[in-house]
């Protein structure tokens, strides 16, 4: 998993939206944060920054500070893939950093400037 910058975020790579707007967990992502086939993750607003939006852990996310942030939820159909909701705002072919969050939430960015200095490293893993 590289730093982009020296003191900055870690990242997991690129994941890419699919035709049924499926999106892939890094296997990476997929053990720390401790995700599991058929479970239910939640998904949050990003930050106005960096746009996308966050996946966590049910039991993790309520009750937490970012509880009032959350805009949908999902399970997982299989081991590093879920479907999104339509209120997560994706389109397919959307390439989305996926980086490492506050620890309650995997980050997903699509613009700001981590996401900028992540298209200066193509060695950054593509997943879809």
């Amino acid at each position: 998993m590289p730093q982009l910058a020296k003191g900055g975020k870690w990242v997991f790579g690129w994941s890419v939206v699919g035709q049924a707007r499926e999106l892939s967990i890094p296997p990476e992502a997929w053990l720390e944060y401790g995700f599991r086939n058929q479970e239910i993750i939640l998904f949050t607003r990003g930050s106005q920054r960096s746009g996308g939006f966050g996946i966590g852990k049910q039991d993790k996310l309520l009750g937490s500070p970012i509880q009032t942030r959350v805009l949908a939820q999902t399970t997982v159909h299989e081991q590093g893939k879920v479907f999104l909701p339509q209120d997560v705002e994706a389109n397919l072919g959307d390439r989305l950093l996926v980086v490492r969050g506050s620890g309650l939430a995997l980050s997903f960015l699509a613009r700001g400037p981590i996401y900028e200095e992540a298209l200066k490293h193509p060695e950054i893993e593509k997943f879809s």
